[in-house]
């Protein structure tokens, strides 16, 4: 729940999952970070299956991507963020390995908000490189009419849609029951 007087912004996040039920992972990181004070899921991509990128030697992942509103600042939603993990089992032994979830803060805003600390860069720093995050983030900026969208286009022509991404299924927030369609 989100205090009505608090500044609103639109946080723009990435979701990946490749162990046991992938899409289960996925909605629920969703109700998770739904449920968190100061943070409401607005709406999804779809959700696509893709290749692994850096370790090579594991399974698919089915990524996709969520606005948020939050009056958190980055910091605290990249907290809130990295509890949702830790409560679907997240662990970090390989990197770029298996995981139950992975949950990236992409955008906060806008592309043109710069912000780093020791724990963030934002945008994120490699965004503008994958298929797998520019796709699905393209589909949740063209839902919501932001002006970011053309410049995710343009990368997204530039780069090699071959890397192994297909839609896997199409996901409308909000459904309480995550029920999807084909």
């Amino acid at each position: 729940m989100i205090e009505p007087q608090s500044r609103l912004h639109q946080a723009w996040i990435g979701l990946g999952s490749n162990i046991g039920d992938r899409q289960d992972y996925l909605l629920s990181a969703l109700k998770l970070l739904h449920q968190r004070q100061g943070v409401q899921v607005v709406c999804t991509s779809s959700i696509y299956e893709t290749a692994p990128v850096g370790y090579l030697d594991q399974s698919a992942f089915l990524n996709m991507a969520a606005q948020l509103t939050t009056n958190l600042d980055p910091e605290h939603l990249l907290r809130t963020m990295l509890e949702v993990e830790r409560e679907l089992g997240r662990t970090r032994e390989i990197r770029w390995g298996p995981r139950t979830i992975d949950l990236d803060l992409i955008m906060y805003d806008n592309m043109q908000v710069e912000y780093e600390s020791e724990h963030l860069i934002l945008p994120h720093p490699r965004m503008l490189e994958r298929a797998f995050v520019l796709l699905p983030l393209a589909e949740c900026l063209k839902q919501a009419g932001h002006p970011d969208m053309r410049q995710i286009e343009q990368h997204l022509d530039h780069l090699d849609m071959t890397e192994g991404i297909e839609k896997w299924k199409t996901f409308s927030w909000p459904d309480e029951l995550g029920h999807t369609e084909s």
